[in-house]
């Protein structure tokens, strides 16, 4: 079978999958990913894999398909199983500002458009097209020679309680968690001096989401003196977390993405050291993502506080939605919000809500090298840099589990992170079937290289 007929058929499932519109708005009733979990069973009917699903709630399955023997862990090369991880599941949409049908998968002028197309229905195509692949092969005595698994989750748009997070806690065995790959690699960075560098995420941020719990001074509104309303102090904790300065990132990874953009030395410097003062303007459309995935954040998302008019409150609360750097525990982030808060913290009591610490993996590994190769043979002349990904996906499942996992993908179009990256989650989502072909053929390549097929 051709490479291009690889990408052809991945075109086609991924259209397909578009279309089914398996839309998760965060409850458990929805999503309905057992009917893509339908589409793909009919998919593989006709090689040799074991199928089994997964559905902890009524709808929400999870398919996983197994080619190859036991998955046992690694032997004496130093490899073991693969798995990958595709998701199913896809945001809603706000159809009024959308110019095409959202999961209608029209195809024009070489780019399809569809909710899920880049988040990540064409890597989960993708990986079933591979799969179903190294599937006809071993049915020829081609056989691999270690177990290829690929997930195809329910779920993961709301953090996995209903997909991978929940097998990883519960039915973990069905899973080999080796090594894996999953999403939102491939795009590239371009140098101001002209340098290509292709991204593969090795990382991803943490949670560590708090409820700041506030006191004021109870008492009637009409004899304010000599009170602080939890109204007041909420202010005076929200200016002092604003102005803050939280931990940053000067580890090899933030270091090799600076170098990318081939800033003069001044300000390469003091990005890589952690004494930068600026605004992230030099990184452009990634500005944001510059700043994200090189500092804890903080977010202050939302506020309680207060009744009747006419009483001052004594209790406020403040959210934070804080994303942390990997080394960064639950007791440093407490600590850096006391800091921040100074003398205000004698009235102020850290709640944690949901914690889950940040995970990366090496890149000294048989895996990475493999991605590596073959997205610089796609690629002649570029390099491959290691990068951290602001957001969240199911590899921390596999990398918690003592694993590794990489973020993958291919982008022939030749769009950039930020022009990528802004398609996660964007009115009229697209991506362009070039790309979908590129990452069909480039993961058949990194498959079959680390697999030994």
């Amino acid at each position: 079978m051709s490479a291009q007929s690889l990408g052809e058929q991945t075109v086609d499932l991924l259209g397909r999958l578009v279309r089914l519109g398996c839309v998760n708005d965060l409850t458990a009733d929805s999503g309905g990913e057992e009917r893509a979990v339908e589409v793909l069973e009919d998919f593989f009917d006709d090689v040799p894999v074991s199928m089994e699903r997964v559905s902890p709630h009524p709808g929400r399955t999870t398919l996983i398909v197994t080619v190859g023997g036991d998955a046992t862990p690694a032997d004496g090369d130093g490899r073991g199983p693969l798995t990958l991880l595709g998701h199913t599941d896809v945001v809603p949409v706000d159809e009024a500002k959308w110019t095409r049908d959202p999961f209608g998968a029209a195809v024009e002028d070489g780019v399809m458009w569809g909710r899920g197309t880049v988040d990540m229905l064409h890597l989960t195509a993708s990986m079933a097209v591979v799969t179903r692949e190294v599937a006809r092969r071993a049915q020829r005595g081609d056989a691999p020679a270690h177990p290829l698994v690929f997930v195809a989750a329910a779920d993961e748009e709301a953090r996995g309680g209903l997909g991978v997070p929940w097998i990883g806690e519960n039915m973990a065995h069905l899973v080999p968690w080796h090594a894996a790959v999953s999403e939102m690699g491939g795009a590239h960075i371009y140098g101001r001096r002209g340098a290509d560098s292709v991204v593969v995420v090795v990382g991803e941020k943490g949670a560590a989401q708090r409820r700041l719990h506030i006191r004021g001074d109870a008492g009637h509104g009409s004899v304010p003196l000599g009170r602080v309303s939890a109204v007041e102090r909420l202010a005076q904790v929200s200016a002092a977390l604003s102005a803050a300065r939280w931990p940053t990132a000067t580890d090899e990874v933030w270091a090799s993405f600076v170098r990318a953009f081939e800033f003069d030395d001044t300000t390469e410097t003091s990005l890589i050291n952690g004494t930068y003062e600026g605004d992230y303007s030099e990184f452009g459309d990634l500005a944001a993502f510059a700043h994200a995935i090189s500092h804890v954040t903080v977010a202050q998302t939302a506020a309680r506080c207060g009744g009747p008019i006419n009483v001052l409150p004594s209790h406020a609360t403040l959210d934070l939605d804080i994303r942390t750097l990997p080394g960064v525990d639950d007791d440093d982030v407490d600590a850096a919000i006391t800091a921040a808060l100074g003398d205000l913290a004698e009235h102020a009591t850290i709640e944690r809500l949901l914690c889950e610490s940040a995970t990366a993996s090496l890149i000294d590994t048989d895996l990475y090298r493999a991605i590596e190769a073959a997205l610089m043979r796609r690629y002649p002349g570029a390099s491959v840099v290691p990068v951290l990904f602001p957001g969240g996906s199911d590899l921390r499942v596999a990398r918690r589990r003592g694993g590794i996992g990489y973020g993958f993908g291919a982008v022939d179009s030749g769009a950039s992170l930020g022009q990528v990256y802004s398609q996660l989650h964007a009115h009229d989502e697209h991506i362009a079937v070039a790309d979908v072909r590129a990452t069909a053929e480039v993961l058949h390549e990194v498959v079959t290289t680390y697999l030994g097929a």
